[in-house]
């Protein structure tokens, strides 16, 4: 457990208690990294995570695997070693990936795949449905997908067929939140976060997200923030507390992201 004590922003005391990180990158440098387009990130250990986030009630969270790691496991097996059983990892799979390894995954607090069409790195689109469908059946696993939400029509009908699905940064752009909205109607999930990198004004997406679906919303920080216009402030969760009823601020910050990570942390 990290701190859950403490301020968070400017104004005063933060208005949640406790906070499940549904989206956070670890990169240690002992590990490979593949360029992206160019780009490799700066570290960002665990211990640089703690720092960063000390004060703001995390309590777990999901450690994702970014395009500049690719397929690449070693790094999220040990990161769930030392972070703890509050914490799961999603990450970028081959395709062909053996059912044991999987299963070897699962064990190591593994709890979902990413495909990013964003970026890159990761299994293509055309491999979704049959990955998605097997790491399910195999493990209970979820699949994550970083896209513009605006070209959410050409797939909408397929992710609302798969078992369990969520999307990054509110879908990016203002044009995707009408058709982000329609699955979350039906069961889709979303991570509030990366205001720094979004095209859209979460003040208007929150809202409509939460009408469609209470359950579908899951704050997360979004560090380090890579390639993002401006990096993860405290102010941004205070900014998205302030968008969610009193009553459901428990849900979103903590609860729907315990219910989806699978998480053996109590609910009350």
């Amino acid at each position: 457990m990290l701190d859950t004590a403490g301020t968070v922003t400017r104004s005063g005391v933060r208005p949640w208690t406790r906070l499940i990180d549904a989206h956070v990158h670890i990169i240690d440098p002992a590990y490979p990294l593949r360029p992206d387009q160019g780009y490799l990130p700066e570290p960002f250990t665990i211990s640089s995570y703690r720092a960063r986030t000390c004060g703001l009630g995390v309590e777990g969270g999901a450690v994702v695997a970014g395009s500049f790691q690719g397929l690449e496991q070693d790094f999220m097996v040990d990161a769930l070693a030392e972070l703890g059983p509050a914490f799961a990892g999603v990450i970028q799979l081959a395709p062909d990936t053996s059912d044991r390894r999987v299963l070897e995954l699962d064990a190591a607090g593994v709890r979902g795949i990413r495909l990013n069409p964003y970026r890159g790195g990761s299994a293509a689109l055309e491999d979704l449905e049959g990955l998605a469908r097997r790491v399910h059946d195999l493990a209970g696993w979820h699949t994550e997908l970083y896209l513009d939400a605006a070209d959410l029509p050409e797939i909408a009908e397929l992710l609302v067929s798969l078992p369990s699905v969520s999307i990054d940064h509110l879908g990016m752009t203002a044009e995707g939140v009408p058709h982000l909205v329609r699955i979350v109607e039906k069961g889709v999930r979303v991570k509030a976060d990366g205001f720094g990198r979004v095209d859209l004004d979460p003040a208007e997406a929150v809202p409509r997200l939460l009408e469609a679906n209470p359950g579908a919303l899951m704050a997360a920080t979004d560090l380090p923030s890579t390639r993002a216009r401006r990096p993860f402030a405290p102010e941004d969760l205070g900014l998205l507390a302030s968008l969610v009823p009193a009553e459901l601020l428990d849900d979103v910050f903590y609860a729907n992201a315990v219910r989806f990570y699978r998480l053996p942390l109590p609910l009350d």
